[in-house]
């Protein structure tokens, strides 16, 4: 047993199609952003399709009553397509290999893994584990994965291989050497078999998926609410998410432990079957060591339990998903302080559920701030308050065509946001005295810290955090040119005021990108709309700042001046940081931005703003929301 240990990227789900599985028959296919939304009616198969995730993922149980009526029911499959894929890592042997090396990358470039289960039994059973690869089909070659390294070393010599240049120890410089020798490989997209019926258990290809899986993410499921029972597995404790990610980066250590007792287990095995072959070579010939890969999460037992010693399964619902939600804040602040060995894919269902609005918010920032560096996040609701608070580009909306067909379309196009907001009905909140509309979710975090920032300076700016938790305020990311928020709760009919807020994207001494909509934004009484008058919020963070911050994460970042009005300053200290950061850690843009956002922006002093922002246009942004919060007063007549 040998685990894979990945280099490069943190490998992502793109898609899943799934068939024949509960309501959906025929194949429908889902994909996948950092941040993804599965929004639409009840019964609108928005579970189905986490459940589904759960099944390939993590192995979950299937009965006969999840093949769907009318369908194939022994051919329920779950297919996923993966892609920022590892550069480097190891199958089946201690030698680092790649997948394209492996001919192991469907005609896209990307991993896709599709299993098959017989739902027609008593108990539905694995029938095909199988890749959708580029693979070779010449006959010498299109069988090496599956081959042990005894038989690899036999193909070799009997292909011709000059067996005094190969490493005959490592399977990769096998198979690698007899594939060069053959030369004529027959590639084409094929279906390369590495599990399930047809699979010899002593094939090499079971060892293969013991890699392939290692490396897959973590996928953790947390449901709306369910029935619990002494055999609860518990998978709403988030300590069981907490055990397995621990797990994953200890890998390599425990790897070291079953290769140590697998030697020494093997020694006495193989010694008693030497001397059982002197009794009776027959039996002997049919035994041999087998070992099964343990469960490590299975063996470490956490609960966070009360003085009662009551465990959080018997909790109600409201408190099991109030500690749920504290989980996703404290992870999202600790992600945003190391970076873990493997990444996770957190699926939320209905994350309004039992909670008061207010928690709501922060459980869908906290969310929001996950799906920033190497995890996903999925989510299902039906709830506009919250399907309006994400980009509409995130959202997926799930219907029914008058036939039955099942429909998936993607938020974006203005067709759609009206279709989502015309099915998830309009419920505003008629406490929000403003909504401030800005472009990302990174700009809602660097706006919040920058009122925390002024306020340890003593200047009296309001301060957003604290104002929506109140309500009195509501954030809106629009996502780019169009914005499900305009659509859902009809902000210009509210009669509330508007700040938009929207990056330059252009530079300083051409239009800003976004004018029209800003010009438009001030044409509506109560409302105002500005543009920076730098490329991005980034561009007023001060660079001694930066240096600190990232000096107190060991990173030997040293900055000599500040960034240029017109420069991506995202793309740009990327860079910087990689240089610096340890091998697997790496920073992307949406990282950079929301480190600087959450992190960097509340340590300006006085003097770093004062070099920054000479003209006080970040204290204006908050100076125009405070007006709006205490509109003045019309004296009365009479």
């Amino acid at each position: 047993m040998e685990i894979c240990i990945s280099q490069g990227g943190f490998m992502k789900l793109k898609s899943m199609t799934v068939a024949n599985f509960r309501c959906y028959k025929s194949p429908f296919t889902v994909t996948f952003d950092d941040l993804t939304a599965l929004v639409g009616r009840n019964d609108a198969g928005k579970s189905t399709l986490l459940d589904a995730l759960d099944v390939f993922f993590n192995d979950k149980a299937l009965d006969k009553n999840d093949a769907s009526k009318g369908g194939d029911a022994k051919a329920v499959t779950v297919t996923c397509v993966f892609w920022d894929l590892p550069s480097e890592l190891i199958l089946d042997e201690a030698a680092s290999t790649s997948l394209s090396g492996e001919y192991l990358l469907n005609a896209d470039g990307e991993l896709e893994i599709t299993k098959v289960y017989n739902c027609s039994i008593e108990r539905p059973k694995l029938t095909a584990l199988r890749l959708k690869a580029v693979h070779p089909g010449a006959e010498k070659v299109k069988d090496l994965l599956a081959l042990k390294i005894d038989e690899l070393k036999a193909r070799a010599e009997e292909v011709d291989v000059d067996m005094a240049l190969v490493n005959r120890t490592v399977k990769r410089d096998l198979r690698s050497a007899i594939r060069t020798k053959v030369g004529q490989l027959d590639t084409a997209v094929r279906a390369v078999l590495i599990g399930g019926e047809g699979v010899d258990d002593k094939s090499n290809a079971i060892k293969l998926w013991d890699g392939l899986k290692a490396t897959l993410p973590l996928y953790a499921l947390f449901k709306s609410d369910r029935q619990s029972s002494d055999q609860d597995s518990e998978a709403q404790d988030p300590l069981k998410v907490a055990i397995k990610e621990a797990i994953a980066e200890k890998a390599m250590e425990l790897q070291a432990v079953m290769t140590f007792v697998e030697g020494e287990v093997k020694k006495v095995a193989d010694l008693t079957l030497q001397k059982l072959k002197e009794m009776d070579p027959a039996v002997a010939d049919t035994l041999t060591p087998k070992f099964e890969r343990p469960n490590w999460a299975a063996l470490i037992k956490a609960s966070i339990t009360g003085d009662d010693e009551i465990p959080l399964n018997k909790r109600g619902s409201g408190v099991r998903r109030l500690i749920l939600l504290n989980f996703f804040r404290a992870k999202a602040e600790r992600v945003m302080r190391e970076k873990g060995a493997q990444s996770t894919i957190y699926a939320v269902e209905e994350p309004e559920t039992s909670q008061h609005p207010n928690n709501q918010r922060l459980l869908m920032r906290a969310l929001q701030q996950l799906a920033v560096g190497d995890d996903q996040v999925i989510v299902t609701t039906h709830t506009p308050t919250l399907a309006r608070s994400l980009p509409s580009s995130c959202l997926r909306f799930l219907s029914r065509s008058k036939d039955g067909t099942r429909i998936i379309s993607i938020g974006g196009e203005d067709a759609v946001n009206k279709e989502i907001a015309d099915s998830l009905g309009v419920l505003p909140d008629h406490s929000v005295k403003v909504f401030i509309v800005v472009e990302g979710i990174h700009d809602i975090s660097f706006m919040k810290s920058l009122s925390k920032m002024f306020r340890s300076h003593g200047t009296a700016v309001p301060d957003l955090e604290a104002l929506e938790l109140a309500g009195d305020v509501v954030f809106v990311p629009s996502g780019g040119a169009n914005n499900l928020a305009l659509w859902a709760s009809r902000l210009h009919a509210l009669n509330r005021p508007e700040f938009h807020l929207y990056d330059r994207d252009a530079p300083v001494n051409a239009p800003a990108k976004h004018q029209e909509k800003v010009n438009a934004v001030n044409q509506r009484a109560g409302c105002k709309g500005v543009s920076t008058s730098r490329n991005e919020m980034e561009n007023f963070v001060h660079h001694a700042a930066i240096n600190a911050c990232a000096q107190a994460l060991q990173l030997a970042c040293n900055l000599a001046g500040p960034f240029g009005a017109d420069d991506d300053v995202p793309e740009l200290l990327k860079v910087e940081l990689n240089l610096h950061a340890p091998a697997g850690a790496k920073w992307g843009s949406n990282r950079v931005k929301a480190w600087l956002a959450e992190v960097v922006v509340p340590t300006m002093d006085a003097h770093m703003l004062g070099e920054v922002d000479p003209a006080g246009e970040m204290r204006g942004w908050l100076s125009d929301i405070e007006l709006m919060l205490s509109p003045p007063q019309v004296p009365q007549l009479g």
